[in-house]
């Protein structure tokens, strides 16, 4: 039970970013965080840096299309 309330308190909270990208190529999104974390390890980093970047990108897109639908509806 534990383990559940943790998983759902990480992925509320995540980017999103294993999502989208699995979405969009057709990857099993398990298998996409499991690669992230296993070439963090071998790329000292990286892969974090390049998740958090694209994080921040698609939280930027989102924030632009709520405020263009925002602007419609006034």
């Amino acid at each position: 039970m534990m383990v559940k309330r943790i998983l759902l308190f990480f992925e509320q909270r995540s980017f999103g970013v294993c999502t989208y990208i699995g979405e969009r190529l057709g990857i099993s999104i398990s298998k996409l965080r499991l690669f992230f974390i296993y070439t963090s390890f071998l790329a000292v980093g990286f892969p974090i840096i390049f998740y958090f970047l694209a994080g921040v990108v698609l939280d930027f897109r989102n924030y632009i299309k709520r405020m263009r639908h925002r602007l419609w509806d006034v």
